[in-house]
């Protein structure tokens, strides 16, 4: 059963939260595909991934490239799965895929601060949780660490 995961940004940009969570599902040996909102914030994403840290980079491929496929990450505005990914990460308010079904992780990721962003978050919860996914929601504790709240 495919499990969607909200996480609630609060206090903390993306671009600060998102190399973290990329690391970790490389780690796991995850293919992975972020859809974001615009083809301008794929473009700051890519950029973003390269030089987020002065001793590694995470590699990723944008939807442009002519070898998607390969692609550990692949960053992109439209719902296909060209890289075979097995998580999907939602930024920006993009929708929950027609085929949700077939990841095994899908991560939500809203700015808590944004109350549009949080009224799109829960028209997602009610709708994960209506085509019967695993729907975790999980925030920061003072410390900074992930805790799953429901």
């Amino acid at each position: 059963m495919t499990e969607v995961l909200f996480y609630h940004l609060e206090g903390r940009r993306l671009e600060n939260v998102l190399p973290t969570l990329l690391e970790r599902s490389l780690e796991r040996g995850w293919r992975v595909a972020i859809q974001g909102g615009s083809e301008e914030r794929i473009d700051a994403l890519d950029a973003h991934l390269w030089t987020y840290n002065d001793d590694s980079f995470l590699p990723h491929g944008t939807f442009r490239d002519p070898e998607t496929a390969v692609q550990p990450i692949l960053l992109t505005v439209g719902e296909e799965n060209a890289n075979a990914a097995s998580v999907r990460f939602l930024i920006d308010g993009a929708a929950l895929p027609a085929d949700s079904e077939r990841y095994e992780r899908i991560v939500l990721m809203f700015d808590g601060e944004d109350e549009e962003a949080v009224e799109t978050a829960r028209r997602q919860w009610s709708e994960a949780k209506a085509r019967g996914f695993d729907a975790t929601y999980w925030q920061t504790d003072e410390t900074g660490r992930w805790v799953k709240k429901a």
